[in-house]
């Protein structure tokens, strides 16, 4: 298990600073660049006692193994895997604060793009928690925290061993599963997204694999007008979580 990685990203390592501050072992800031972007990550950090040292753009390039990271990187402590163990205290505590659990669970998705822009949308939408399969899927990297600014340090991510599993488990705590298939009967607008729910999506093109397929309460669709087949999976999970958040906010 990796016991120290780097991100990178301003919003990304902002929110490491709220959040995790403890984790930061280093702060590398690009040269020259005192911006009103960095000035506030510049005082979270100084905030916390940490200190950023200043580096050439080749340097932080090296470091971020990406030209993507804005003139920050840190390098910190690995963040914890969460697992099935995670998530039962997840469950408990939503269950004692008379909470509604309001999940995602993503089936396949190995693009780190795709995952960090689904937990943007999570977050946005007041998301509890994702579940992805620990095999087939990608974890928490550099690209994803940058491409979920911010959101990866406050939305947890549950890595669970066996998915189909882990999905009776919150169906037996009255979690209802809602799977998306292009061949669904009803659609995303036409079911009922009010109550304690699990969002179920695959990759693009694969779909939900057939166990997680069977394993959901019901299917439903996204229409299309157009003449694409598919819908990326960050939109597509955007759409299903945010018809869920306007049925409740109704």
């Amino acid at each position: 298990m990796k016991k120290q990685e780097i991100i990178f990203g301003i919003h990304a390592v902002e929110a490491l600073l709220q959040n995790s501050p403890e984790r930061v072992i280093e702060l590398w800031l690009l040269q020259g660049r005192d911006d009103e972007r960095l000035a506030p990550l510049v005082a979270a950090a100084q905030a916390v006692g940490i200190k950023s040292q200043r580096s050439a753009r080749k340097v932080l390039d090296e470091k971020a193994d990406s030209s993507q990271h804005q003139g920050v990187v840190a390098r910190v402590k690995a963040a914890k895997v969460l697992t099935e163990n995670d998530l039962d205290s997840l469950m408990v505590k939503l269950e004692s604060q008379q909470k509604k659990p309001f999940l995602l669970i993503l089936d396949g998705v190995t693009d780190p793009h795709n995952l960090g822009a689904c937990l943007r949308n999570a977050d946005a939408a007041g998301v509890h928690g994702v579940i992805v399969p620990k095999d087939n899927s990608v974890g928490l990297t550099s690209v994803v925290s940058k491409v979920a600014c911010g959101a990866a340090e406050v939305v947890p991510l549950f890595q669970v061993t066996n998915l189909a599993r882990t999905m009776r488990y919150i169906q037996e705590k009255g979690v209802w599963i809602v799977g998306t298939a292009g061949e669904a009967d009803s659609n995303v607008y036409q079911a009922d997204l009010k109550d304690a729910l699990a969002i179920a999506m695959g990759a693009e093109g694969k779909g939900l694999r057939r166990l997680t397929r069977e394993s959901c309460d019901s299917l439903i669709s996204i229409p299309m007008a157009g003449t694409v087949s598919s819908l990326n999976v960050s939109v597509a999970t955007g759409i299903c979580l945010f018809e869920a958040v306007r049925q409740r906010l109704g």
